[in-house]
């Protein structure tokens, strides 16, 4: 009892749990506003560092160790304020990388932070970077695939940028606060994103139906092949080559060959199947060079 020490009374269990919850409540924000401030002095330290780095003419951080690169690159993302963009190459990243991201992005969206980032066509068809992008999108981030990437890249509210130094992404990145080039990569960004297909609203349309046959006759037509070595390589007249070809470009929204050997390689046709690898020139047999 507050004002008799040396008496105490049983409470209900649910008037305890409140009182000890609401504790438990209290540190928490303490810690939160702890976060909030320490993220926010060692933001205003990272500015003073790079007008630091600017004056001395250099403008840029070398960061090695894939440890301390995880560090810098997770402290300047948290503190990102209203725009994140990044480059991802390859067909695709680990579960459990995609997990861990999850946990961090999400929160961030919901915040308003604007997330865009760009893939590698390939991406499509791999189901747990696809569940992954899905979550995302759903609460904010705007995707893009493209056919080729030429490395990964951060931006961060166009002010700092991360890229890789060598091709051992993980072993020493380059961070970035001249303004000068973050604004060029920047516009390098937009130049790719403007040209890439939006995941949400293109991946149907651009995952047409591909028989094993029809499949077949794109990789030797890739290659260079005529219908006439073609129609004799798979076995069928020259006109159903044609018709094969026609319903493709149907598919693909294809009104000439050039642009159909275009949409190919941009959908990813040949290598969006189950086990399909990337089409390897096929050259044709010695008696039947002339057909060329």
């Amino acid at each position: 009892m507050p004002d008799a020490p040396d008496y105490v009374y049983a409470l209900s269990p649910g008037t305890a749990a409140g009182f000890a919850v609401g504790r438990m409540e209290e540190r928490v924000a303490e810690y939160q506003a702890a976060i909030r401030s320490t993220q926010a002095a060692f933001s205003a330290l990272e500015s003073i560092h790079a007008e630091s780095s600017m004056r001395d003419g250099a403008g840029y951080s070398l960061i090695r160790g894939s440890e301390t690169i995880s560090e810098v690159l997770s402290t300047s993302v948290a503190a990102c304020r209203s725009e994140l963009l990044t480059t991802q190459p390859g067909a695709s990243r680990p579960a459990e990388l995609l997990a861990r991201a999850l946990e961090s992005e999400i929160p961030r969206l919901r915040q308003g932070i604007r997330q865009r980032t760009i893939y590698q066509h390939k991406i499509r068809f791999d189901a747990p970077t696809m569940d992954y992008i899905n979550l995302i999108t759903a609460v904010g981030a705007q995707v893009r695939t493209t056919s080729e990437l030429f490395d990964r890249l951060i931006i961060i509210d166009r002010e700092t940028a991360f890229i890789p130094v060598d091709d051992e992404r993980e072993v020493t990145a380059l961070q970035i606060h001249h303004p000068g080039i973050v604004r060029y990569l920047g516009k390098i960004f937009d130049h790719i994103w403007e040209r890439a297909i939006d995941v949400g609203t293109a991946s149907a349309r651009h995952a047409p139906q591909i028989s094993d046959t029809q499949r077949a006759i794109l990789h030797h037509l890739v290659s260079g092949q005529t219908d006439e070595w073609i129609a004799r390589r798979v076995g069928l007249s020259r006109r159903s080559i044609a018709e094969h070809v026609r319903r493709i470009s149907e598919q693909l929204g294809s009104s000439s060959r050039a642009q159909l050997g275009y949409l190919i390689a941009l959908n990813g046709v040949l290598w969006g199947a189950e086990g399909a690898t990337n089409p390897q020139p096929t050259a044709p047999a010695p008696d039947q060079d002339q057909d060329q």
